[in-house]
C-alpha cells in the first residue's frame, strides 16, 4: 500500500533520496516556491488539487500545498542490517516502546543528523511509520536505515554478538552519560515515554547511564534524551566517523 507524505521538506527529501519509488505528486494550484520539488519530481505524474482535497489526502495534516504518494519505506531486519559493512564506531539507536509518532520521528531525525547508522524498533509497542512520524522526521526517514525487529531483547543480543556495546538510559543509573565509555560500536537504548525500558531489555544492556539534570524539571522526553545521547556520541568520534573495519 502506497504512503502519502505531507510537507515540503519531507516530500523534497523523499524525491532526492530515491530510497523508494515516487508515484504521484499532488500540489495546490496556487502554491508558490515549489521549484525544487517540481525539478526533483522528474517524470512522475503531477496533479493539481484544491486545499480541501489535499487536506483529505492526508487526514488534515499540515501539507504546505504539497503531498507525495510513494511506495512504503523499505525496512530491514537485524540480520540484514548487521550483514552490511558498518563503521567500526557505528552508533545504533534502539527504541523500546516509543509509541508517540512525533517522538519517533524526532528521534529518527536526530539519529540521521548526528551520524547514527540505524534506528531499531519493534513490530509491536512502537509508533507506526505513519504520515505523522514521517513528517516529524522532516525527511530523515529517507536517509537512515530503519530496522524493524520482532523482539527487542533478541535484537540486542544480535548486536552484542556483532561487537556492539549496549547502553541503556535509566534515570537511576549509577553513572552519567559524560562518564560512560561510548567508544567502539555502541547501541543506545531509549525506553518508552512513560515506563522506560522493560525489565528484560534493561537486563540485556551492558551498562546503564543517565543524563545528569540539575533544574526543577527532573525528566526529559524520549526524543530529547536520544538527541543528547547522540550528540555526546558524535562529539567523541572523529569528524566523519571511522570507516568499516
Amino acid at each position: 500500500m502506497n504512503q502519502r507524505i505531507a510537507g515540503r521538506i519531507p516530500v523534497l527529501e523523499c524525491l532526492r533520496a530515491k530510497k523508494r519509488p515516487a508515484r504521484r505528486l499532488f500540489v495546490l494550484a496556487s502554491a508558490k516556491g515549489l521549484d525544487d520539488i517540481l525539478e526533483e519530481a522528474g517524470g512522475i505524474p503531477i496533479e493539481e488539487r484544491s486545499r480541501g482535497e489535499l487536506d483529505n489526502l492526508v487526514d488534515g495534516m499540515v501539507h504546505q500545498g504539497v503531498v507525495l504518494e510513494a511506495d512504503p519505506l523499505p525496512l530491514m531486519n537485524e540480520k540484514e542490517w548487521l550483514g552490511q559493512p558498518l563503521p567500526s564506531d557505528a552508533v545504533a539507536v534502539v527504541l523500546d516502546g516509543v509509541e508517540d509518532p512525533h517522538n519517533f520521528g524526532a528521534i529518527v531525525r536526530s539519529a540521521s543528523a548526528l551520524g547514527a547508522s540505524g534506528v531499531f524498533f519493534g513490530k509491536r509497542r512502537a509508533a507506526p511509520l505513519s504520515p505523522a512520524a514521517v513528517k516529524s522526521a522532516a525527511g530523515a526517514v529517507e536517509h537512515i536505515d530503519l530496522v524493524e525487529v520482532t523482539n527487542i531483547t533478541r535484537a540486542l543480543g544480535a548486536l552484542k554478538e556483532a561487537g556492539f556495546w549496549v547502553a541503556g538510559f535509566d534515570a537511576d543509573a549509577p553513572q552519567t552519560l559524560w562518564e560512560a565509555d561510548l567508544g567502539g560500536k555502541i547501541a543506545l537504548v531509549i525506553g518508552s515515554e512513560g515506563e522506560g525500558m522493560r525489565r528484560l531489555v534493561q537486563e540485556t544492556c551492558d551498562f546503564l547511564v543517565r543524563i545528569p539534570l540539575s533544574g526543577a524539571i527532573t525528566s526529559l522526553n524520549a526524543s530529547v534524551s536520544a538527541a543528547i545521547a547522540l550528540a555526546e556520541c558524535r562529539r567523541r568520534r572523529p569528524q566523519g566517523g571511522t570507516p568499516p573495519s
